[in-house]
């Protein structure tokens, strides 16, 4: 197997949008990520009201969080043995049930803690029904040539949903109220499940030799599966880059916005609040852009390494500052790092993944890239509890920079043994 990907000199700028399903798959997933950010801030903002419990607002982070951590390899290996098109569809059907529950019981004012932990859970679970079948399945669409595109387009789709989904949830609300807000948030989500019902991707639709369907297992398949790629020190490095940023930093920080806010000495304001929390995301937008326009920044385990050092040092620098204008600038070069460097461990792990367990070994990514995060707000919050949310995290920040370089170094010894 091979344990390096060739930068391709001839690709295309946008060269996913050049594939008529990849367009229609990446606008409707841009459509279901806005829906899912529509019902978090519809929900998380009915429930504050409704019971001003932080313990559950923490809960609502770990039932997103945790069960990818729990599932997602699973899921992967589902995606696998079955059509990756009906485990998305799968997703979009419980997130749908979650949009109407809530609606149902804002409508009725019935809303009871217990029904608020189910509909989290439920929530989080679709997420994990989705990831790995959604990366399985651009594979199939768009080709291993044009995948590192497919995914810079695909987080990119995600970041533009990202974005839209809390101004849209903010005036839906008040437009129509949080109850009809979310069962209109249910037809947001339904041009991506029904699209999938007829879409020529998947198992069927592939040419060239089968692989063997392997049998979804307990943990013994989950070791079976690292021992299978543990050979591979592509896919093993980019596991462990995105895991490590996912469990030191991962967006812990977001939450705690509210109080850098204050520190910059705009607490008071909502809206320089808001651009703060919008800085990240824009910055992603502009990297899934302009990277791609470009064709730029070839998938390569040397260059994602460094895009996370970069990262550390942008990460380090937003923790210390004390102007809310260079707070600002470096959110934002934060966000084109993120994507670019998470867009490129995926694309290098899918590219060398083997065919046969490709959906597992995807699960063990997001396993490792997003459901550490559950545990991010122990080294932010539990830590900035301690000794401040700015000491906290520059200090995560920067045990995440020497673990960089750690692999980085890793990853020059490999290709100077094999030079």
């Amino acid at each position: 197997m091979n344990d390096q990907t060739k930068p391709d000199e001839k690709l295309q700028s946008f060269a996913a949008l050049r594939h008529p399903g990849a367009r229609a798959y990446l606008l409707g997933a841009a459509l279901a990520m806005m829906a899912d950010s529509i019902e978090h801030v519809i929900s998380y903002w009915m429930i504050f009201q409704k019971f001003e419990s932080p313990a559950l607002g923490g809960f609502a982070v770990i039932a997103h969080w945790l069960p990818f951590l729990l599932f997602s390899f699973w899921a992967g290996a589902l995606a696998d043995r079955f059509d990756p098109r009906r485990m998305i569809q799968l997703g979009m059907l419980l997130f749908i049930f979650a949009s109407l529950g809530w609606g149902v019981l804002f409508m009725l004012d019935t809303l009871e803690m217990w029904h608020a932990v189910v509909l989290l859970i439920i929530h989080g679970f679709a997420g994990v029904f989705w990831a790995p079948a959604a990366q399985l399945l651009v594979h199939d669409i768009v080709g291993r040539e044009n995948l590192q595109s497919a995914v810079r387009m695909m987080a990119t789709s995600r970041t533009l949903g990202l974005l839209l989904g809390p101004a849209l949830g903010g005036g839906i609300m008040l437009a129509i109220g949080p109850a009809y807000g979310l069962m209109l948030n249910v037809l947001i989500y339904l041009p991506l499940t029904l699209w999938l019902w007829k879409a020529p991707y998947g198992p069927k639709f592939r040419t060239g030799q089968v692989a063997a369907k392997r049998a979804v297992r307990g943990i013994a398949d989950i070791i079976s599966t690292i021992r299978d790629v543990s050979s591979n020190h592509t896919i093993m490095t980019m596991i462990i880059l995105a895991g490590g940023a996912s469990l030191f930093v991962g967006n812990a920080h977001q939450a705690q916005m509210p109080e850098f806010a204050r520190d910059l000495g705009y607490g008071g304001n909502g809206v320089y609040y808001s651009l703060l929390l919008a800085a990240n995301a824009a910055g992603a937008l502009l990297a899934g852009v302009v990277l791609e326009s470009r064709s730029l920044l070839p998938a390569h385990p040397r260059s994602a390494c460094l895009l996370l050092i970069l990262w550390c040092c942008t990460v380090t620098g937003f923790a210390v500052s004390s102007s809310y204008e260079i707070s600002l600038g470096l959110l934002f070069f934060a966000g084109f790092l993120d994507l670019s460097y998470n867009s490129m461990a995926q694309t290098l792990v899918q590219l060398n993944a083997p065919v046969d367990i490709r959906g597992r070994v995807i699960g063990l990514y997001n396993m490792s890239s997003n459901g550490l995060r559950a545990f991010s707000g122990v080294t932010i919050g539990i830590g900035g509890s301690m000794i401040g949310i700015h000491w906290s995290l520059a200090f995560s920040a920067a045990a995440l920079l020497v673990m960089a370089l750690s692999l980085l170094a890793f990853i020059q010894s490999r290709a100077a043994v094999a030079d």
